[in-house]
């Protein structure tokens, strides 16, 4: 089987695994992207040199020739159409093409049902941070899918960020976290912003410090071996201005209200697999 990866849907996540790879190295011309418009095709095709980009409008039948001698297929559509997708391109997997899903909540039982039998599949959730190069990757393997083949999809994804293999059934909880969890980052920015603007900042000064500071924090995350409660512990000096601020978040119950928040969005990950099945 050829080196070809097939981007089946080419939005913004897997364009960035597309582009990562690029710039690992990986060579163009065994990748294949299939989108709807053909204007979306010459613009993938004009920024990311050397790869083939085939718009629907213009071949009906793109996602079946991406498909075909390809080692790996990433489906990137919305997870409301990962399955019709699935069994659009069934006829056309070899099978050891290895069958890797960016769309959340689609769970593995349900793409092996719309895929041949046996067909190897692994099932990923990346966050928005990995258009970045900073993401976070999960890869849980389906029944079929061989050691060799997870690795195949670990080196694939780690373009983009930091990959983490799970079992399937901790996916929800993953989701909740490093799914969301950027969007959590950005409410608190906005908290903070407004919180500056009550104290009588600027509005374009206050979120300027909003935004560096929950950015310059994120940098000192990234450090090897950072903990994040020994960082606050660093910042919290006895008495002080930090320590006040800290102890009436805990006296309102903030931990308390993020677990909550967590739980709901895993909650409703479990509910929209089901609506989905």
């Amino acid at each position: 089987m050829s080196n070809r990866i097939a981007f089946l849907g080419c939005g913004s996540m897997n364009e960035a695994i597309m582009g990562g790879l690029l710039e690992a190295g990986t060579n163009p011309a065994d990748i294949v992207a299939t989108v709807r418009r053909a204007e979306r095709a010459v613009e993938l095709a004009e920024r990311h040199h050397g790869i083939t980009a085939i718009a629907g409008a213009e071949e009906p039948d793109n996602n079946k020739q991406a498909a075909t001698g390809s080692a790996v297929v990433i489906l990137g559509v919305k997870p409301v159409g990962i399955t019709d997708l699935a069994r659009e391109i069934s006829g056309s997997l070899s099978p050891d093409t290895l069958v890797v899903s960016v769309a959340a909540a689609v769970s593995i039982a349900q793409l092996e049902a719309a895929l041949p039998a046996g067909q190897p599949v692994i099932r990923t959730m990346p966050n928005t941070p990995a258009k970045l190069g900073r993401g976070v990757v999960s890869v849980s393997a389906g029944t079929n899918c061989t050691p060799d083949q997870l690795e195949k999809a670990k080196g694939i994804l780690s373009a983009v960020g930091t990959v983490v293999e799970i079992p399937e059934e901790q996916v929800d909880a993953l989701s909740a976290i490093s799914g969301s969890g950027p969007a959590y980052t950005f409410y608190l920015a906005e908290a903070m912003a407004a919180a500056g603007v009550e104290l009588g900042l600027d509005p374009e000064l206050s979120l300027l410090l909003a935004r560096e500071t929950v950015a310059g924090a994120g940098f000192m995350l990234a450090e090897p071996g950072a903990d994040p409660s020994a960082l606050r512990k660093a910042v919290t000096s006895p008495s002080g201005t930090t320590e006040r601020a800290i102890a009436t978040f805990n006296e309102r119950g903030i931990p308390a209200i993020i677990a909550a928040g967590a739980r709901a969005a895993a909650d409703r990950a479990a509910e929209i697999t089901k609506e989905l099945g």
